[in-house]
Parts: C-alpha cells; structure tokens; sequence
C-alpha cells in the first residue's frame, strides 16, 4: 500500500502539535526555600537587580504566580482604574519632525509618526484596565476550555510554554484576543473586551500626558525592548520602573499590544499608507513596544500594527468598563 500525502497528513504520528501540557502535571506541589507571595513581590521590586527580578519571575513561572488568577476559576485579572473625563490623543503636527529625528538612529520615517497627528479631544467615561497583559497561562486556560486549534505562533511547535506560564502569550491575532475577552466574560459574568485606542493612550500617558509610561525621556530601565539586552519575553511586572501612571506593568516592551480599533486616520489627520497599509490593507492598531523592536514604539503615541512573520509577537490586556468585583 502505498501511503499518499492525504494519508500522513491525517497520520497523528505527522501531526505538528501535541495536546496541551497540563499544568498540574508539571508544576512542583513546592520547590525548597520559596514563597510565592515573596517572590511576586521581587518580581515588581524596583531596588532589586534586573537579574533577581527575573530569576523571581522565572521561579513564579514554575510554582504559580498569585499575581495571575486562573480564568476558568471565574476570577477575572488584576485591574486598575482610570477616570475618564476629556482627554487628548494623539500629537501636535509640529512635534512629528522631532520626534522622527530623535529616533532616526533606528530608522524611525516621519510618515509613521504622522498617523498620530493631529492631537484632538475624546470624552472617554471611567473604566479599569488590566494590570498585567494576558499571560501564557490563561491563555491556555481558553484553549484548553474551547478546543481553538490555532497555537500562539511563538510556542514552539504548539507547545505550551509551562516555564513561562507567567510572561505575555504572544504571536496571536486580534480576534482570538477578541474570543478571549469574550470566553472570560462568559466565564466570569463580567463584561470583558479589548480597550480602544483612546482608552489605551490615556492608561499610558496618565494626566500628564507623558510621551512614555514612565516620566523622562526613554529609558531602557523602564522597558523590555531591545535596549533592555534581554531579546525574550521577560514575566509581567518585571520592569516595574515602567509603570503607568495609573498602575498598569509593561505598557511600554515586552509585548505589543491589540487595542479594539481598526487603523483610520485621527480627524482632520492624514491617511498614511504605509508598508503595513500596503502589506495587510485593514490592520488592527497595537500599542506599546517589545522585546524584538526598540523604543520609539513604548512611545505612549505611537501607532502600529503587527507585520505578518515573528519580527511583530503581539499579545494584548483587558479593560472593562464596570468596576471589577
């Protein structure tokens, strides 16, 4: 008999994923001298040395973070809250030219920085944002709970990342980060989405409109980018001197983040048709960086999208607009 491709491909012994590693199977009841209470607060401790913040968060990964609750517990994330009120998005036309020039050293074109332009008002009502982005972790969780197929393209070979439970997920579209805000709703009987742009912008930049989450200028201290050396996904909160204004970890690095919007121009601003206009036509807008781009893209700003191909891991956070119970 004479096998043909049809036949490996429906073969199991060909089939490219495995089923989920479990969690419980491979998490340790305990590991000698640790304290996951303690740990979490390495984690985000500021006086502590990147390594020590990380070698925390690595631990946590593996004999589970409490920073992270389980989903299909009915448990929803760890939020904080953002008034609302008129705020103003985007930059001043006249601040395009310095900021290309700022991040020239990078490649940065203005006609990027030009899709920010002009800045404008929105009235944005009071709602709470997640802390942390979605992690590997509960991202299992909604795999594991509704049978989607599609594995984070950064998973190798499909396989859960049960060492990095507690970094980012990455590599995944905007829709399933939109299945996921639906599933947890479900879950929870609380009302979960994407933030929009706007609601984004202002979590960053705070009242004060700062240009990144921190206050100053950037500072690879502050964010897992490429400046940081690190060139991995690093666990949430690691970076704690890159906190938002209003409490929210790793908006600027780590991993870009989908908002709920479409890109179309800002009102009265121009429609820049640039390489990912031309490459993808429609695009979902993402925010704040990563670890595989530099900085100008933690800028709290700036817009972006996700190219096709691994250059552009993109993950995403929650917000809701009822107060967490």
């Amino acid at each position: 008999m004479t096998l043909t491709l049809e036949d490996l491909a429906d073969s199991p012994h060909f089939k490219e994923h495995g089923d989920l590693a479990d969690p419980g199977r491979l998490r340790p009841a305990r590991l000698p001298g640790t304290d996951a209470e303690r740990l979490a607060l390495a984690v985000e401790d500021p006086e502590l040395p990147l390594s020590e913040r990380l070698a925390a968060g690595a631990v946590l990964g593996l004999v589970g973070d409490p920073r992270i609750p389980c989903p299909t517990s009915g448990a929803g994330p760890a939020t904080s809250h953002v008034p609302g009120g008129t705020v103003r998005i985007g930059l001043p036309e006249n601040e395009a030219g310095y900021v290309t020039d700022a991040w020239a050293h990078v490649g940065v074109e203005e006609s990027w920085i030009l899709k920010e332009c002009p800045e404008h008002t929105v009235e944005l009502a009071d709602f709470w944002i997640a802390t942390y982005p979605v992690t590997n972790a509960e991202y299992r969780a909604f795999l594991a709970d509704t049978g989607l197929e599609e594995r984070p393209t950064t998973w190798y070979l499909g396989a859960y990342p049960w060492d990095r439970a507690n970094h980012p997920v990455a590599g995944i579209r905007p829709e399933h980060a939109d299945a996921y805000a639906a599933w947890l709703t479900e879950r929870t009987g609380h009302p979960w989405r994407l933030p929009t742009e706007a609601e984004w912008e202002h979590a960053a930049k705070g009242p004060d409109g700062l240009p990144y989450p921190w206050a100053g200028g950037f500072d690879p201290e502050a964010a897992n980018t490429r400046e940081s050396g690190v060139h991995t996904t690093t666990p949430v909160g690691a970076f704690p001197a890159g906190r938002s204004p209003y409490g929210a970890h790793d908006m600027g690095g780590n991993v870009e983040e989908f908002t709920a919007d479409d890109y179309v121009p800002y009102p009265d601003g121009p429609y820049v048709a640039d390489h990912l206009v031309e490459t993808m036509g429609t695009y979902r807008i993402a925010r704040g960086g990563s670890f595989s781009r530099f900085g100008d893209l933690t800028r709290t700003r700036r817009r972006h999208g996700a190219f096709p191909g691994p250059l552009y891991p993109v993950g995403f956070r929650l917000a809701t607009g009822e107060r967490p119970a």
